[in-house]
């Protein structure tokens, strides 16, 4: 694999690598240790826990297919509120929230599992029932066979409890059936704790996949909005009525989260850093202390502004029925997080929201229980030495988890402002698409986003992983939150830092001037953090080269295609990486062919057109090295809407490459496997004719790569027959895939109505050139 030391600009201290495996083992975490109750609530809870958390029963299951229990017991830390809930009805504060976290094998040959999980947030004091988890039959025209695992019952674990709120988590494993199923849980006596949702003990759905099928995935990345942005204007959360429109026609399995999950950026305008953000000198604001009162203020900010998010129609109803998966980026803490100058970087202020916005951010988004404590300068320890704070642990309780889910790729060392250690993803989606989502936010810097050890632990792993599936795998899907197959920016970097800056920002310190243009935490200029944050900024294209190396390496040797998911930069595009036309490689056995689909934002307002219009422009062909280009798909044949009454152009009629209209993306195996029902194909792949299609046949590569490198990209945009993301086209080949980029049509539309832009991307047969030799 790559040498990443290669790059590195300092010596950190080699740590002891912690193995992580799967035991083969599943079933429920029990606490082990129940503060928060006292007399006949800890008779209660022990009893409705048995200690050790007792096994999940499948009924109409042959007794051979009951899972095991986890063979250790979780333990915690603090005492909890003191208090206990007699109404005999569970007050839910946020949720239920739905998560994915892996495919394991199961108990017996050929019946895998699915394992997730689902988190609800009460007052303090509650104790759930039983998650109740039934068979609901199967989805669209499958045929039901002999069904495994017909209903089960699943038991809570508190991971976190104060005297405002408390976190359960219910882990649930579902067997794959031979045909694509549907499920409902329920977890009795819910009510909403403010009055304001009801039916909350309604049975909840979703959908898995048959055990032959891949997962159908929907991506999603800036689901919030930036400070001062009219939300009214913008129809609030209006595409998420699109997604549940489109899950309802054919269902989603699964629900990546590219980053900015949530923005928490309000918490320097309305929120308790307001009177930091307001010291004038920077001097002041980077030595200003982050007391425990400023702690306690920021951690009800974040909780509070998590639980009015994720309440908030539609979006709330898609999380309790489509299971997520989610990496965050720097709004999940605050704007810009990571890229700012180290110093201030290491202020007291910066180091203790990291901690607070982590902690949220393993709550609500991974639901995992948070440290102990986190960073305050009254008791600077709690981090980097994982030190306890007495004073936060008052009335409060943590559950204590000795064992990770093997779904996570861990880093070695903790970040340098957030001081816990970086969480990578690796899982099965199903059959023969794997995912993997770097952690590219905990380790940032100005001048590196993941430490060198970080990559190669996650390039190791996954090629570790991928091996031992035996060939299976076909297909990579790799979140990486920010775009690296993008248009250039360094002239506009360049520009920005250069010393025509300097008069203006003097202007801007003395008398305000230009004061939207100079950001309020460090001074500079307020796009360059953004800029920074890029792969293709300056500072970060030697990292970035080496991750597009390793990337290849790994295609090759396991003749997997990847492809990239990325959000951040509130618009749609698709890019590319691939082989130098001169060496004649086709796609179909082009490991260099990596696309890049960039879907952002589901809820954030889009730059202005004049900004993706320059993108665009600036969509030059680029030459990582000898062999490898790079370049944007022009894939925006038309303006979403074109025509209808009302809707206006969101580019230039130039434009192609880049799409500045609200949106998300739909990535579907391009066949169906399921031989349950028959539907078994052999695809299309060169040389086949697609009926109403064309003959393919005739396909051959562009001179202008910006156009169709291949047949699955052929008449790629709205003409594109995956342009709905409904059903599939064959296009990609047996193990290809289609994606689907579902635009906004009408930001005034409060249904989030959009137009569809559709591609192929044909699986890997990377083996067919190794007669070339050192260039192949």
């Amino acid at each position: 694999m790559t040498d990443w030391k290669e790059y590195r600009r300092e010596e950190d201290e080699e740590e002891d690598l912690e193995q992580r495996r799967d035991k083969g083992h599943s079933g429920f975490q029990g606490d082990g240790h129940h503060g928060s109750a006292t007399g006949a609530a800890v008779a209660a809870m022990q009893h409705n826990r048995g200690g050790s958390a007792p096994m999940a029963q499948f009924h109409n299951a042959p007794t051979s297919e009951t899972q095991q229990p986890i063979p250790y017991r979780e333990n915690g830390i603090g005492n909890g509120p003191q208090v206990l809930s007699t109404s005999g009805r569970v007050e839910v504060l946020c949720g239920p929230l739905l998560n994915y976290r892996r495919m394991g094998s199961g108990d017996v040959p050929g019946q895998p599992m699915w394992h997730g999980s689902v988190l609800i947030v009460t007052t303090p004091g509650q104790i759930p029932d039983e998650l109740r988890l039934s068979y609901a039959g199967a989805v669209g025209n499958a045929t039901p066979g002999d069904v495994i695992g017909h209903r089960a019952a699943f038991e809570g674990v508190r991971l976190y409890e104060d005297p405002q709120k408390a976190f359960w988590r219910f882990e649930i494993q579902v067997p794959f059936q031979d045909h694509e199923s549907a499920w409902t849980y329920t977890i009795p006596h819910m009510v909403s704790a403010k009055g304001d949702k009801v039916h909350l003990e309604k049975p909840k759905r979703f959908a898995i996949p048959s055990k032959d099928e891949s997962m159908r995935i929907m991506f999603q990345s800036c689901n919030g909005f930036s400070v001062g942005t009219d939300e009214d204007a913008w129809s609030g959360c209006a595409l998420w009525n699109d997604v549940l429109r489109v899950h309802e026609q054919q269902p989603f399995h699964v629900m990546i989260g590219g980053g900015d999950q949530i923005y928490n950026d309000s918490v320097r305008v309305n929120g308790p850093l307001r009177p930091w953000t307001d010291i004038a000198n920077p001097r002041k604001r980077r030595d200003y202390p982050f007391n425990e009162e400023m702690r306690a203020k920021c951690d009800e900010y974040y909780f509070n502004n998590y639980t009015r998010w994720y309440n908030t129609e539609p979006f709330a109803s898609a999380n309790g029925q489509i299971p997520q998966i989610n990496i965050w980026d720097d709004h999940d803490i605050i704007d810009g997080f990571g890229s700012y100058t180290d110093h201030f970087m290491k202020c007291p202020v910066f180091r203790g929201i990291g901690g607070v916005a982590h902690k949220y951010y393993l709550l609500f988004q991974h639901h995992l229980p948070p440290p102990s404590s986190t960073y305050t300068s009254d008791a600077p320890q709690t981090e980097s030495h994982g030190g306890k704070d007495a004073v936060q642990l008052k009335d409060t309780y943590v559950m204590t988890q000795s064992v990770e889910d093997p779904s996570y790729i861990i880093g070695k060392s903790p970040g340098p402002y957030v001081e816990e250690k970086s969480r990578s993803i690796y899982c099965r989606l199903g059959k023969r698409i794997a995912f993997a989502g770097i952690d590219a936010r905990t380790e940032r810097t100005r001048h590196q986003i993941n430490y060198p050890e970080t990559y190669d632990l996650f390039f190791n792993t996954i090629s570790d992983r991928i091996e031992a599936s035996h060939g299976e795998i076909k297909h990579l899907v790799l979140l990486l939150g920010v775009p690296i197959a993008y248009p250039r920016l360094q002239w506009l970097e360049n520009i920005l830092q250069s010393p025509l800056i300097g008069p203006l920002r003097f202007l801007n310190k003395r008398f305000g001037v230009a004061g939207g243009f100079f950001n309020q935490f460090d001074g500079n200029v307020d796009l360059l953090d953004d800029l920074d944050d890029h792969y293709t900024a300056h500072q970060h294209k030697k990292e970035r080269k080496m991750l597009i190396l390793s990337l290849q390496e790994l295609a090759k040797k396991h003749s997997v295609r990847i492809s990239i998911v990325s959000g951040d930069v509130h618009l749609a595009a698709v890019g590319r990486f691939y082989s130098n036309p001169k060496l004649n490689i086709q796609a179909e056995q082009d490991w260099r062919y990596i696309p890049n689909v960039v879907s952002s934002a589901i809820t954030n307002k889009p730059p202005p057109t004049a900004v993706a219009n320059l993108l665009a422009k600036r969509n030059k062909i680029h030459h990582l090295d000898p062999e490898t280009d790079e370049t944007l798909l022009e894939i925006f044949n038309q303006n979403p809407g074109v025509g209808e009454p009302g809707i206006k152009p969101k580019s230039a009629e130039n434009n192609h490459a880049t799409m500045p209209s609200r949106n998300y993306a739909i990535i579907c195996e391009s066949h169906q496997h399921n031989t349950a029902n028959g539907s078994i194909s052999n695809g299309h792949t060169n040389g086949d004719v697609v009926a109403g299609y064309g003959d393919n046949a005739a396909f051959t590569p562009p001179k202008n790569p910006r156009e169709p490198l291949h047949f699955g990209e052929k008449n790629a945009g709205t003409k594109h027959p995956a342009a709905q993301g409904i059903n599939r086209t064959g296009l990609g080949g047996r193990h290809g895939l289609d994606v689907t980029l579902r635009v906004e049509k009408n930001p005034s539309d409060n249904q989030g109505h959009t137009q569809g832009y559709g591609f192929s991307i044909p699986a890997l047969e990377s083996g067919s050139y190794k007669e070339q030799g050192e260039r192949w």
